[in-house]
């Protein structure tokens, strides 16, 4: 066994260290992730693949969440990559709220320490209509029901030390921190900020090819 393993190590050791090493770098400092939900839609749609930087907040002992050195915290707008240990799953949404905020919602207006910040309707089919949300300066697309959801609601929270309040894009259908409740900032692993390649799930999976490095 021995004499095998020598010899597999001394024909293959580039090609290892190389697997090693670019799993170290996925694990540490960048990485992409599928989006295989509409929940960041308009923002992110099924199929983008996102780049996760994985150093804007953490620099990170390679697999694991142990953080050798605090680069920055999340602050509102930032689209967040992290493992919910709630839901046992990866999520991307969008920080809404950061420690300290009083966080409101109502009829899918938002309310941060009791100011309701402003919208601009864009489109609408009389079912779904798309909206400019602007979160104290900090401009994007929000997806909602004109009829509303179970989602559109609830009483002021405020966000606790080392916790976020994140929501996604497509309020009416997303499981956010209005499900699980607020995100611990220890799960959080990246920030993204654009999209690298995307493909249509609804058309054979062809790439989208307007949605290539497209800025989010």
């Amino acid at each position: 066994m021995k004499i095998w393993f020598n010899n597999v190590w001394k024909g293959n050791r580039g090609f290892l260290l190389f697997v090693v090493l670019m799993f170290m770098f996925r694990s540490a400092f960048a990485d992409w992730n599928t989006v295989p939900t509409g929940s960041m839609k308009p923002t992110i749609l099924e199929g983008d693949r996102i780049f996760v930087n994985k150093m804007a907040y953490d620099i990170r002992l390679p697999f694991t969440h142990f953080s050798l050195y605090k680069v920055s915290d999340p602050v509102r707008g930032d689209i967040i990559i992290f493992d919910s240990k709630v839901s046992e799953k990866k999520l991307v949404k969008r920080v809404i709220g950061v420690p300290g905020d009083i966080i409101e919602m109502k009829n899918n207006n938002l309310h941060i320490n009791k100011e309701r910040i402003s919208y601009q309707d864009v489109s609408s089919d009389g079912v779904i209509q798309d909206r400019l949300e602007n979160l104290l300066g900090i401009e994007y697309l929000v997806r909602v029901q004109k009829s509303g959801s179970a989602l559109s609601n609830f009483l002021p929270v405020r966000v606790p030390p080392d916790y976020y309040l994140a929501l996604g894009d497509n309020r009416d259908n997303s499981a956010d921190s209005r499900v699980i409740g607020f995100v611990p900032r220890d799960e959080i692993v990246g920030r993204s900020r654009k999209v690298v390649m995307s493909l249509n799930y609804e058309n054979y999976y062809l790439p989208r090819s307007d949605r290539f490095f497209h800025t989010l």
